[in-house]
């Protein structure tokens, strides 16, 4: 074999393994992108059970109170439209907004209970918000770990050459965060 051929056959061998490096680079990060992104999937669900769960709770909370408080019709409506569009919304960010307007509504709730103490000293009241404040702890750590999740797929598809392999995919940004709403940022007024 002549050294012209020897030469052709080195730098096809060279092309061949940069190909196959290539294309074992894209494999490799392709189905970690899938991991990723099933796993930001999973801590959604860990979100929604526990926002399933506190609605579930709140009609409860609501009929306690409602036999303490008959002329406050006005928070319970707005509690059951919450309610509602929270159990109706549909993916993330719908429940992430529904879950804001629920919010809301429940702080009015509580603040109402301060207007009647004998419904504080209700013992049914006291379990009820001692369930609901339980499942407020889950749905933070749930939160912390959707989001860590989001965090964890977003730096690893943003990254170099990752980026270029979830372009090529179809893999994009998830800026579904689980933020504050903007009730939770008001500053609460207490009165003594």
């Amino acid at each position: 074999m002549s050294k012209g051929l020897w030469i052709a056959l080195g730098i096809l061998g060279v092309l061949v393994l940069g190909a196959f490096m290539v294309f074992s680079s894209y494999i490799s990060a392709r189905n970690q992108m899938v991991a990723k992104d099933q796993e930001v999937k999973a801590k959604w669900s860990e979100v929604d059970v526990q926002l399933e769960r506190r609605a579930d709770l709140i009609p409860n909370l609501v009929e306690t109170v409602k036999g303490f408080t008959k002329e406050e019709s006005t928070v319970f409506g707005d509690i059951a439209n919450a309610r509602a569009g929270m159990l109706n919304a549909q993916g993330p960010q719908a429940k992430i907004a529904a879950n804001g307007q629920l919010d809301s509504a429940i702080g009015r709730l509580l603040l109402l209970t301060e207007n009647y103490p004998q419904l504080r000293s209700s013992e049914q009241f006291m379990r009820l918000q001692d369930e609901l404040s339980g499942t407020e702890n889950r749905i933070g750590v749930a939160r912390k770990r959707y989001n860590d999740a989001i965090k964890d797929y977003n730096t690893f598809i943003l990254q170099f050459p990752n980026n270029i392999w979830a372009g090529m995919a179809g893999f994009k940004q998830n800026d579904a965060y689980f933020a504050a709403s903007a009730a939770a940022r008001e500053v609460p007024n207490v009165k003594f």
